[in-house]
């Protein structure tokens, strides 16, 4: 069957590669946004302490080239491109490399997982202003609308806290606590309503694949106004809730998140851990889904299927 895409396009948040690039990256990222130099400092030092760079660029890049060698295996020859929206390589040039390769419509996939309006909805409009910058040769870009709750992403979180329980001491492997996070929202965002169902939805699935009946879903990362209503709990509290409540050890597993960048190697293995430690809780992070074999499985089936969809309707 004809395939009716030339490209596809992973579509990522961004993130720099190196502490120079920390501040030009917040610049892009806070760009017209009212946000105290005291907080731009605050959230440089988070990456100093990371040591200087997210991989959010590198994994991305390294999903690329699994998807692109496994669709080719499966009988599609479609190049992978990335696009960031605030980092290189910036989606607008991106945009321009693929109509230089002759692309003229191409499968775009959100690397994130849950939806509201910053995580979907916004990545579509950057894209259209991509386009707009990138000229009228810059291919058509529809979207993958892959389910949070897929199977095959349940078995990859489900295998990632698997990993992470067994890192406690054996004693409390059995009995630990499951805390699934998320990037906290603003209640009023659109979407905010969805999203937090859709992370209920697969901490529940992830969990009763495991038969962990002890879990509960915390939120993490908030910024803005402290007197505006965010989503919670949070997870600092809940850590420090677990502890005042005799918990041993829990398992902290970020499934909104496709893969590791600041808001996990800082908020969750800096900032919760101390919180835990301080709490007298064992704690294990496990890792983010974007690197277990499952994920990809399922951008493969659900491209194939898009692609054949689109076909047999002639578009």
């Amino acid at each position: 069957m004809t395939t009716p895409y030339d490209a596809v396009l992973l579509i990522a948040y961004g993130g720099p590669e190196s502490m120079a690039d920390v501040r030009p990256f917040l610049d892009n990222v806070l760009r017209g946004k009212r946000i105290p130099a005291e907080r731009v400092d605050e959230v440089l030092q988070h990456y100093e302490v990371i040591g200087g760079r997210s991989p959010l660029a590198e994994l991305t890049r390294a999903q690329a080239t699994r998807l692109q060698a496994a669709l080719s295996e499966a009988g599609r020859s479609l190049p992978v491109y990335v696009g960031m929206r605030n980092w290189h390589p910036f989606l607008a040039d991106t945009l321009r490399e693929m109509a230089a390769a002759g692309a003229r419509r191409a499968l775009g996939i959100i690397c994130s997982l849950q939806r509201c309006d910053s995580s979907w909805e916004q990545y579509q409009r950057d894209v259209d202003k991509a386009t707009d910058e990138a000229g009228p040769g810059a291919p058509q870009v529809d979207y993958l609308d892959v389910p949070p709750d897929d199977p095959h992403l349940i078995v990859a979180a489900a295998d990632c806290v698997r990993e992470a329980l067994d890192r406690l001491p054996a004693e409390f492997r059995h009995t630990a606590r499951l805390v699934f996070t998320a990037h906290s929202i603003p209640r009023r965002m659109i979407g905010a309503d969805t999203y937090a169902e859709q992370v209920r939805r697969a901490a529940e699935l992830t969990a009763e694949r495991l038969s962990r009946p002890r879990w509960q879903v915390a939120y993490q990362s908030r910024s803005g106004r402290p007197q505006d209503p965010w989503l919670e709990p949070d997870i600092c509290a809940v850590l420090r809730e677990l502890g005042q409540a005799g918990e041993k050890a829990v398992v902290v597993m970020p499934i909104g998140f496709v893969c590791d960048h600041v808001e996990v190697l800082y908020d969750l293995d800096i900032e919760a851990k101390q919180a835990a430690r301080e709490a007298g809780v064992a704690m294990a992070r496990a890792r983010t889904v974007g690197t277990h074999p499952a994920y990809n499985r399922m951008l493969v089936e659900w491209v194939l299927r898009h692609c054949d969809s689109e076909a047999q309707a002639g578009r």
